[in-house]
C-alpha cells in the first residue's frame, strides 16, 4: 500500500467524493451553525399557491453527515438563521453555549440571510483572542460565534462554509465573494479554523443543477445528499493535508492533553 496517495498536493478538495466517512470519522460530536439549508429545510407550495416552509432535520446535511460517519452531531440551526439572531437569541434556545453541547468540531453555514440585515464587514471587528467588540455588522457577529463557542471548547475544529456560487444577482454574488474572502481572514485569525470553500470547488447552483437537486427554492433530499458528501470530502482533503493538527482530536473536550505528539 503507497500511503502517498493520500497526500498528493496536485489533489483539489472536491476531486474524490467520498461514499464513505474518510478521516471526518476522527470526530464524534459536531455542531452545525446554520440557517435553512443546513435544516433539511423543504420549500412546499400549496394548490392555493401559498409557500410554506418546513425544517425537517432528518433530512439535513448534517444527519446525513451524522449516519455516514456514525457520530453525534447537533443542529444549532433553522430556516431564515442569521449570524445576529444566533448571537442575540438563537444561540441560547438551541442550547448551542450549554457546556454538555459542546463538540469536537464545528461547522459554520451562514450569511445566504445576513446580506438582507447589515453590512459585511472585516475580520478587524472581531476582538480576538480575548473576546468580541460588538461590531453590529455580519463579520462582527460571526466571529462573536466563533469567540463564544471557543471559550467553551478551546481545541475544537471550525470549518467555515464559503457559499456557492448560483450565476444569479451580482449584487448576491458579490456579497458571496465577499464573505469567502471574509472567512478566509477569520481562519487566519483563529487558531484550529480551517475555511469549506464551495464559492471556488463547490458546482455551480445553475439551472441545470436546480433541476436535479432542488424542490422549489431549497434543495431536495438528493440535495441535502450531495451537500454532505461534498462537505464530508472537503473535511477529508482538509485533514489529510494538515494530518499534524488533527492529531490530538480524540483528546478535545477532554482533560487531556500530550505535550509530545
Amino acid at each position: 500500500m503507497d500511503i502517498s496517495n493520500f497526500f498528493d498536493k496536485n489533489e483539489k478538495p472536491l476531486d474524490n467524493l467520498l461514499d464513505g466517512a474518510g478521516f471526518c470519522g476522527i470526530f464524534r460530536t459536531i455542531g452545525v451553525v446554520g440557517d435553512s439549508l443546513s435544516s433539511g429545510e423543504f420549500e412546499v407550495l400549496s394548490e392555493e399557491g401559498v409557500k410554506a416552509y418546513h425544517d425537517f432535520y432528518e433530512y439535513s446535511w448534517g444527519q446525513y453527515m451524522a449516519r455516514t460517519i456514525g457520530c453525534k452531531v447537533y443542529n444549532f440551526s433553522r430556516g431564515g438563521m442569521t449570524a445576529k439572531e444566533f448571537c442575540e437569541s438563537f444561540g441560547t434556545k438551541c442550547g448551542a453555549w450549554n457546556y454538555e453541547n459542546i463538540c469536537q468540531c464545528y461547522i459554520m453555514a451562514l450569511g445566504v440571510n445576513d446580506k438582507n440585515i447589515g453590512e459585511m464587514g472585516d475580520a478587524d471587528s472581531i476582538g480576538f483572542p480575548a473576546g468580541y467588540s460588538g461590531k453590529t455588522d455580519f463579520a462582527g457577529y460571526y466571529g462573536q460565534i466563533i469567540c463564544r463557542l471557543k471559550a467553551k471548547a478551546p481545541d475544537a475544529k471550525f470549518f467555515l462554509i464559503a457559499p456557492p456560487r448560483e450565476n444569479g444577482d451580482e449584487k448576491f454574488e458579490q456579497w458571496k465573494a465577499d464573505e469567502t474572502k471574509l472567512l478566509y481572514d477569520i481562519a487566519e485569525k483563529f487558531k484550529n479554523t480551517y475555511v469549506i470553500d464551495l464559492n471556488k470547488y463547490g458546482p455551480v447552483y445553475d439551472e441545470e443543477f436546480k433541476k436535479q437537486f432542488y424542490l422549489l427554492g431549497h434543495l431536495n433530499p438528493a440535495g441535502y445528499i450531495l451537500t454532505a458528501k461534498m462537505v464530508i470530502s472537503y473535511m477529508d482533503y482538509i485533514i489529510r493535508h494538515n494530518m499534524a493538527d488533527f492529531k490530538q482530536a480524540a483528546l478535545i473536550g477532554t482533560p487531556y492533553k500530550s505535550v509530545k505528539e
